[in-house]
């Protein structure tokens, strides 16, 4: 049974001048305790997995872009090499990632998920989409179209496009 959704207004509505300390620091607090609560709600699935964050994190942009190379998704995650190694390894030990060579250059490797990682994957996203839909829900369009406008500030020009390269 879906728990109800809080439809109250929000508790404090932006100051005309936001650009305050004060705003700003509400805006910092807002972003972190969202972002903490929307990750949490993985976070148990993920553990029943044995699986971290940083796990998901490379599902979830895999999902996104099947037979997308490796280059891509440390570009994308913006991690160490050595990093995306043990998660990649990790998840094509548990049969979540498979690779394959690229068409044109055989030494590029292209990522995709497994069954069992579509399964995973979409059963993560599920719990992500419920949350982030019913807090568009209860802000509105105009909102979302702030809430987004506000996050693409904070990516650097140079990354925007591979940003955009993500929508389907």
């Amino acid at each position: 049974m879906a728990k109800p959704v809080n439809m109250a207004a929000p508790t404090h509505s932006a100051s005309p001048l936001f650009l305050r300390e004060t705003e700003i620091r509400r805006g910092l607090e807002l972003l972190y305790f969202g972002n903490a609560h929307i990750t949490r709600s993985i976070d148990r699935g993920l553990s029943k997995q044995g699986l971290g964050r940083a796990h998901h994190r490379a599902l979830y942009f895999i999902a996104r872009k099947p037979d997308m190379p490796v280059s891509d998704l440390l570009a994308l995650l913006a991690i160490t090499k050595q990093s995306l190694g043990r998660v990649l390894n990790e998840l094509m030990d548990r049969g979540l990632v498979e690779t394959r060579a690229g068409d044109r250059d055989r030494r590029q490797r292209l990522l995709r998920l497994t069954p069992a990682g579509v399964e995973l994957e979409t059963s993560l996203y599920e719990a992500l989409r419920e949350k982030l839909s019913a807090a568009y829900s209860r802000a509105g369009q105009g909102a979302v179209t702030g809430f987004w406008a506000v996050l693409e500030g904070l990516i650097p020009d140079d990354e925007i496009a591979r940003v955009e390269g993500l929508r389907g």
